[in-house]
């Protein structure tokens, strides 16, 4: 089996991170302006560039803002920040997966509901051929994949273009985090007889029946991902058995 590598960090990536932390932590807290360039380059120990470059990332991300002569601010997230901040929360803090696995497991069942009224002959056939991907994946990354390419087709089968894209949210929310959620998708047999019963009801308009698989899918998966990214984070760092 192909072992993935480490990915290297450069010192911007760890300082960002740092300052990220920081912020979430509420070192640094929302509304309040961050010390000067010099004195803040100083704190962290790094030069005024690579603060510079770290800053400049956190500003993308809607952390911080910069406005000349007046100096960099931290932001309230929570009252101007955007569902595009959920992958770095969820990675900051695990308490985020529980909040996001509730939207997950609510708009999961309506985009069921929805679908299950709404599809098409073509979209019931494709919902029944990615289920086959499931079962057939040849391991728990790629069964874990093929399960979103299930989700995302009940998105596309609501004719809303809005829970597609929530669905596509709600995934890259926990991806940081994705290879710690994969005990559901272990056996990739069992993973596709637990998702079953919501592509069957979706495919035979069975809207109700559609709604409840869904949410029962949805609650067992959320159970078992929950429990092992806590068995994750009680293991040592050097543990090599995955």
């Amino acid at each position: 089996m192909a072992v993935e590598g480490i990915p290297r960090q450069s010192l911007v990536d760890v300082l960002e991170a740092r300052l990220r932390e920081d912020i979430l932590s509420g070192t640094h807290e929302p509304g309040s302006l961050l010390p000067p360039e010099r004195e803040l380059a100083a704190g962290y120990g790094v030069t005024r560039t690579t603060l510079k470059h770290a800053l400049t990332r956190l500003e993308k991300a809607g952390l911080l803002s910069t406005r000349h002569g007046i100096g960099t601010r931290v932001l309230d997230y929570l009252r101007l920040g955007g569902a595009e901040l959920l992958p770095m929360l969820a990675a900051q803090d695990p308490a985020w997966l529980r909040e996001i696995f509730e939207v997950r497991r609510h708009i999961g069942t309506l985009v069921a509901g929805r679908a299950a009224v709404r599809r098409t002959v073509r979209q019931a056939r494709r919902l029944e051929e990615l289920l086959q991907q499931v079962a057939g994946a040849p391991d728990a990354d790629a069964t874990q994949l093929a399960d979103v390419e299930v989700h995302r087709e009940l998105a596309r089968a609501t004719g809303n273009r809005v829970y597609l894209l929530l669905t596509n949210t709600l995934f890259n929310a926990y991806l940081p985090v994705r290879r710690a959620l994969r005990a559901p998708f272990e056996d990739a047999a069992e993973a596709a007889v637990r998702l079953a019963p919501v592509v069957h009801a979706v495919s035979e308009r069975r809207e109700e029946e559609a709604r409840r698989a869904a949410e029962a899918y949805l609650r067992c998966t959320e159970k078992i991902m929950l429990s092992s990214l806590s068995r994750a984070r009680k293991r040592p760092v050097d543990d090599r058995s995955a």
